[in-house]
Protein backbone atom coordinates (compact mmCIF):
# COMPACT_ATOMS: atom_id res chain seq x y z
CA UNK A 1 0.00 0.00 0.00
CA UNK A 2 1.50 3.31 -1.10
CA UNK A 3 1.15 6.28 -3.40
CA UNK A 4 4.21 8.46 -4.22
CA UNK A 5 7.47 7.77 -6.01
CA UNK A 6 9.06 7.00 -2.64
CA UNK A 7 7.11 3.71 -2.50
CA UNK A 8 7.98 2.49 -6.01
CA UNK A 9 11.46 1.02 -5.31
CA UNK A 10 9.97 -1.06 -2.47
CA UNK A 11 7.39 -2.52 -4.86
CA UNK A 12 9.98 -3.07 -7.57
CA UNK A 13 12.44 -4.86 -5.27
CA UNK A 14 9.78 -7.32 -4.10
CA UNK A 15 8.76 -8.08 -7.68
CA UNK A 16 12.40 -8.55 -8.72
CA UNK A 17 12.93 -10.93 -5.79
CA UNK A 18 10.12 -13.14 -7.07
CA UNK A 19 7.52 -12.47 -4.41
CA UNK A 20 3.93 -12.87 -5.66
CA UNK A 21 2.49 -9.38 -5.13
CA UNK A 22 -1.25 -10.11 -5.29
CA UNK A 23 -2.41 -6.50 -5.26
CA UNK A 24 -1.59 -2.86 -4.71
CA UNK A 25 -3.65 -0.32 -2.79
CA UNK A 26 -3.07 3.31 -3.70
CA UNK A 27 -4.81 6.68 -3.84
CA UNK A 28 -7.58 7.50 -6.27
CA UNK A 29 -6.74 9.22 -9.55
CA UNK A 30 -6.93 13.02 -9.45
CA UNK A 31 -7.33 15.79 -11.98
CA UNK A 32 -4.27 18.01 -12.27
CA UNK A 33 -1.71 19.46 -14.65
CA UNK A 34 -2.24 22.69 -16.58
CA UNK A 35 -5.81 23.82 -16.04
CA UNK A 36 -6.56 20.76 -13.93
CA UNK A 37 -7.70 18.86 -17.01
CA UNK A 38 -5.33 15.89 -16.94
CA UNK A 39 -6.07 12.67 -15.04
CA UNK A 40 -3.10 11.93 -12.79
CA UNK A 41 -2.31 8.43 -11.59
CA UNK A 42 -0.08 7.70 -8.60
CA UNK A 43 3.48 6.52 -9.19
CA UNK A 44 2.64 3.25 -7.43
CA UNK A 45 -0.36 2.62 -9.67
CA UNK A 46 1.76 3.14 -12.80
CA UNK A 47 4.31 0.64 -11.49
CA UNK A 48 1.63 -1.93 -10.64
CA UNK A 49 -0.05 -1.62 -14.03
CA UNK A 50 3.32 -2.09 -15.75
CA UNK A 51 3.68 -5.41 -13.92
CA UNK A 52 0.03 -6.49 -14.41
CA UNK A 53 -0.70 -6.32 -10.67
CA UNK A 54 -4.33 -5.67 -9.62
CA UNK A 55 -4.85 -2.16 -8.25
CA UNK A 56 -7.37 -1.08 -5.60
CA UNK A 57 -8.09 2.66 -5.22
CA UNK A 58 -10.55 3.07 -2.37
CA UNK A 59 -12.01 6.44 -1.41
CA UNK A 60 -13.05 5.02 1.95
CA UNK A 61 -10.79 2.47 3.65
CA UNK A 62 -13.66 1.37 5.90
CA UNK A 63 -16.12 0.72 3.06
CA UNK A 64 -17.35 -2.88 3.01
CA UNK A 65 -16.90 -3.15 -0.77
CA UNK A 66 -13.21 -2.29 -0.41
CA UNK A 67 -12.71 -4.62 2.56
CA UNK A 68 -14.27 -7.46 0.58
CA UNK A 69 -11.98 -6.76 -2.39
CA UNK A 70 -8.98 -6.74 -0.07
CA UNK A 71 -9.99 -10.03 1.57
CA UNK A 72 -10.44 -11.60 -1.86
CA UNK A 73 -6.75 -11.02 -2.61
CA UNK A 74 -5.91 -13.43 0.26
CA UNK A 75 -2.65 -11.68 1.06
CA UNK A 76 -0.47 -13.29 3.73
CA UNK A 77 1.32 -10.02 4.50
CA UNK A 78 0.59 -6.33 3.92
CA UNK A 79 3.32 -3.70 3.49
CA UNK A 80 2.74 0.02 3.93
CA UNK A 81 5.09 2.53 2.31
CA UNK A 82 4.00 6.20 2.25
CA UNK A 83 0.27 5.67 2.60
CA UNK A 84 -2.39 7.12 4.85
CA UNK A 85 -3.52 5.92 8.28
CA UNK A 86 -5.28 2.54 8.14
CA UNK A 87 -8.29 1.32 10.12
CA UNK A 88 -7.86 -1.81 12.24
CA UNK A 89 -10.06 -3.79 9.85
CA UNK A 90 -7.38 -3.32 7.16
CA UNK A 91 -4.10 -3.73 9.04
CA UNK A 92 -5.33 -6.64 11.14
CA UNK A 93 -6.50 -8.64 8.12
CA UNK A 94 -3.52 -10.76 6.91
CA UNK A 95 -2.28 -13.80 8.84
CA UNK A 96 1.32 -12.54 9.02
CA UNK A 97 0.33 -9.00 9.89
CA UNK A 98 0.99 -5.57 8.37
CA UNK A 99 4.27 -3.70 8.60
CA UNK A 100 5.14 -0.14 7.73
CA UNK A 101 8.30 1.50 6.39
CA UNK A 102 8.83 4.80 8.21
CA UNK A 103 11.39 7.46 7.30
CA UNK A 104 13.14 7.85 10.64
CA UNK A 105 14.87 5.91 13.38
CA UNK A 106 11.78 5.40 15.50
CA UNK A 107 10.79 6.49 18.07
CA UNK A 108 12.41 9.72 16.82
CA UNK A 109 10.33 11.79 14.41
CA UNK A 110 6.98 10.05 14.57
CA UNK A 111 4.54 11.67 12.18
CA UNK A 112 3.91 12.77 8.61
CA UNK A 113 7.18 14.58 7.75
CA UNK A 114 10.11 12.76 9.39
CA UNK A 115 12.66 13.54 6.67
CA UNK A 116 11.95 17.27 6.70
CA UNK A 117 12.12 17.56 10.47
CA UNK A 118 15.33 15.55 10.80
CA UNK A 119 17.09 18.03 8.51
CA UNK A 120 15.39 21.08 10.05
CA UNK A 121 16.55 19.98 13.49
CA UNK A 122 20.13 19.67 12.29
CA UNK A 123 20.43 15.91 12.80
CA UNK A 124 23.68 14.33 11.60
CA UNK A 125 21.93 11.05 10.76
CA UNK A 126 18.50 9.60 10.30
CA UNK A 127 17.33 6.31 8.89
CA UNK A 128 14.36 4.12 8.17
CA UNK A 129 12.43 1.67 10.29
CA UNK A 130 10.11 -1.24 9.61
CA UNK A 131 7.58 -1.99 12.33
CA UNK A 132 4.32 -3.85 12.84
CA UNK A 133 1.28 -1.58 12.99
CA UNK A 134 -0.54 -0.86 16.23
CA UNK A 135 -3.47 1.41 17.08
CA UNK A 136 -1.40 4.53 17.82
CA UNK A 137 0.41 5.91 14.78
CA UNK A 138 4.13 5.02 14.42
CA UNK A 139 4.25 3.22 17.77
CA UNK A 140 4.45 -0.46 16.75
CA UNK A 141 7.21 -2.90 17.65
CA UNK A 142 10.33 -2.44 15.52
CA UNK A 143 11.51 -5.13 13.12
CA UNK A 144 14.59 -3.58 11.46
CA UNK A 145 16.34 -0.23 11.16
CA UNK A 146 18.90 1.19 8.73
CA UNK A 147 20.94 4.34 9.44
CA UNK A 148 21.47 7.07 6.83
CA UNK A 149 23.95 9.96 7.30
CA UNK A 150 22.89 13.57 6.76
CA UNK A 151 25.65 15.79 5.41
CA UNK A 152 25.98 19.44 6.51
CA UNK A 153 24.53 20.72 3.24
CA UNK A 154 22.16 17.86 2.42
CA UNK A 155 18.60 18.86 1.67
CA UNK A 156 15.44 16.97 2.50
CA UNK A 157 15.40 16.01 -1.18
CA UNK A 158 18.86 14.42 -0.97
CA UNK A 159 17.88 12.47 2.13
CA UNK A 160 14.57 11.42 0.57
CA UNK A 161 16.32 9.93 -2.46
CA UNK A 162 18.86 8.05 -0.34
CA UNK A 163 16.15 6.76 1.97
CA UNK A 164 13.93 5.70 -0.92
CA UNK A 165 16.56 3.16 -2.02
CA UNK A 166 17.72 2.16 1.46
CA UNK A 167 14.10 1.73 2.50
CA UNK A 168 13.41 -0.65 -0.37
CA UNK A 169 16.32 -2.83 0.73
CA UNK A 170 15.00 -2.77 4.29
CA UNK A 171 11.54 -3.81 3.09
CA UNK A 172 13.01 -6.83 1.32
CA UNK A 173 15.11 -7.78 4.36
CA UNK A 174 12.03 -7.51 6.56
CA UNK A 175 9.93 -9.71 4.28
CA UNK A 176 12.67 -12.36 4.34
CA UNK A 177 12.73 -12.30 8.15
CA UNK A 178 8.95 -12.57 8.43
CA UNK A 179 8.88 -15.37 5.84
CA UNK A 180 11.39 -17.40 7.84
CA UNK A 181 10.00 -16.25 11.22
CA UNK A 182 13.57 -15.28 12.07
CA UNK A 183 13.02 -11.98 13.83
CA UNK A 184 12.81 -10.39 17.26
CA UNK A 185 10.51 -7.48 17.93
CA UNK A 186 11.86 -4.45 19.77
CA UNK A 187 9.32 -2.28 21.63
CA UNK A 188 9.78 1.45 21.10
CA UNK A 189 10.88 3.64 23.98
CA UNK A 190 7.98 6.07 24.12
CA UNK A 191 9.87 8.38 26.48
CA UNK A 192 12.42 9.02 23.71
CA UNK A 193 9.80 9.84 21.06
CA UNK A 194 9.89 13.10 19.10
CA UNK A 195 7.31 14.37 16.64
CA UNK A 196 7.41 15.21 12.94
CA UNK A 197 4.07 16.91 12.24
CA UNK A 198 2.71 17.65 8.80
CA UNK A 199 4.31 20.64 7.09
CA UNK A 200 1.95 23.57 6.47
CA UNK A 201 2.49 26.86 4.62
CA UNK A 202 2.87 28.81 7.86
CA UNK A 203 5.43 26.26 9.03
CA UNK A 204 7.66 27.25 6.11
CA UNK A 205 8.13 30.96 6.81
CA UNK A 206 11.74 31.85 7.58
CA UNK A 207 12.57 33.63 10.83
CA UNK A 208 15.83 35.42 10.04
CA UNK A 209 16.34 36.48 13.66
CA UNK A 210 17.90 33.14 14.61
CA UNK A 211 21.42 31.64 14.52
CA UNK A 212 22.68 31.29 10.96
CA UNK A 213 22.99 27.49 11.30
CA UNK A 214 19.36 27.22 12.41
CA UNK A 215 18.20 29.23 9.39
CA UNK A 216 20.40 27.21 7.03
CA UNK A 217 19.02 23.93 8.41
CA UNK A 218 15.46 25.22 8.09
CA UNK A 219 15.92 26.11 4.42
CA UNK A 220 17.54 22.81 3.46
CA UNK A 221 14.98 20.86 5.50
CA UNK A 222 12.21 22.24 3.27
CA UNK A 223 14.13 21.92 -0.02
CA UNK A 224 13.15 21.30 -2.74
CA UNK A 225 9.52 21.07 -1.60
CA UNK A 226 7.48 22.72 -0.18
CA UNK A 227 10.33 25.28 0.17
CA UNK A 228 11.03 27.85 2.87
CA UNK A 229 9.74 31.32 2.11
CA UNK A 230 10.08 34.93 3.11
CA UNK A 231 8.53 38.22 1.99
CA UNK A 232 10.32 40.79 -0.17
CA UNK A 233 8.49 43.94 -1.29
CA UNK A 234 5.14 42.36 -0.35
CA UNK A 235 5.81 39.33 -2.58
CA UNK A 236 6.53 35.79 -1.47
CA UNK A 237 10.09 34.67 -2.19
CA UNK A 238 10.85 30.97 -1.86
CA UNK A 239 14.43 30.11 -0.89
CA UNK A 240 15.22 26.74 -2.43
CA UNK A 241 18.94 26.49 -1.67
CA UNK A 242 21.36 28.48 0.41
CA UNK A 243 24.75 28.32 2.10
CA UNK A 244 25.87 29.73 5.43
CA UNK A 245 28.63 32.23 6.16
CA UNK A 246 29.89 32.66 9.71
CA UNK A 247 30.53 36.36 10.29
CA UNK A 248 29.52 39.37 12.34
CA UNK A 249 26.69 41.01 10.38
CA UNK A 250 26.79 44.79 10.03
CA UNK A 251 23.00 45.02 9.85
CA UNK A 252 19.90 43.65 11.54
CA UNK A 253 18.62 40.10 10.91
CA UNK A 254 16.71 39.85 7.64
CA UNK A 255 18.68 42.62 5.93
CA UNK A 256 19.90 41.91 2.38
CA UNK A 257 23.44 42.56 1.15
CA UNK A 258 24.06 42.18 -2.60
CA UNK A 259 26.29 43.33 -5.45
CA UNK A 260 23.29 42.92 -7.78
CA UNK A 261 25.37 40.61 -9.95
CA UNK A 262 26.65 37.48 -8.27
CA UNK A 263 25.45 37.25 -4.69
CA UNK A 264 22.52 37.98 -2.41
CA UNK A 265 22.95 37.26 1.27
CA UNK A 266 20.72 37.82 4.28
CA UNK A 267 21.86 38.69 7.80
CA UNK A 268 21.10 36.28 10.65
CA UNK A 269 22.48 35.92 14.15
CA UNK A 270 26.20 35.20 13.80
CA UNK A 271 26.40 35.28 10.04
CA UNK A 272 24.67 35.34 6.68
CA UNK A 273 22.71 32.93 4.54
CA UNK A 274 23.67 33.24 0.86
CA UNK A 275 20.62 32.56 -1.30
CA UNK A 276 21.67 30.33 -4.21
CA UNK A 277 18.38 29.20 -5.76
CA UNK A 278 15.08 31.02 -5.36
CA UNK A 279 11.60 31.50 -6.75
CA UNK A 280 9.59 34.71 -6.72
CA UNK A 281 5.80 34.32 -6.64
CA UNK A 282 4.47 33.59 -10.13
CA UNK A 283 7.95 33.03 -11.57
CA UNK A 284 10.10 29.99 -12.30
CA UNK A 285 12.86 28.75 -10.02
CA UNK A 286 16.23 30.26 -10.89
CA UNK A 287 19.81 30.69 -9.78
CA UNK A 288 20.55 33.91 -7.91
CA UNK A 289 22.69 35.29 -10.77
CA UNK A 290 19.77 34.93 -13.20
CA UNK A 291 17.41 36.51 -10.67
CA UNK A 292 19.69 39.52 -10.14
CA UNK A 293 20.03 40.09 -13.90
CA UNK A 294 16.31 40.74 -14.11
CA UNK A 295 15.59 42.24 -10.69
CA UNK A 296 17.06 45.33 -9.08
CA UNK A 297 17.53 44.50 -5.38
CA UNK A 298 19.05 47.17 -3.18
CA UNK A 299 21.26 46.35 -0.23
CA UNK A 300 19.45 47.24 2.96
CA UNK A 301 16.09 45.74 1.96
CA UNK A 302 14.70 43.78 4.90
CA UNK A 303 13.03 40.40 4.40
CA UNK A 304 10.23 39.37 6.74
Amino acid sequence: MGTPEFAVPSLEILIAAGYPVVGVVTSTDKMGGRGGKKLLESAVKKCAVKHDIPVLQPKNLKAEDFLNELRALKADLQIIVAFRMLPVAVWDMPALGTFNLHGSLLPKFRGAAPINWAVIRGEKETGCTTFFLQHEIDTGDVLLQKRIPIGPDDTAGNVHDAMMLAGAELVLETVLLIETKNYELKPQENAAATSAPKIHRDTCQINWDQPVQTVHDFIRGLSPWPAAWTTMDDSQLKVILGKREIATPSSAPGTISTDNKTFLKVACQGGYVHILTLQLAGKRRMQVEDFLRGTDVASGVVLV
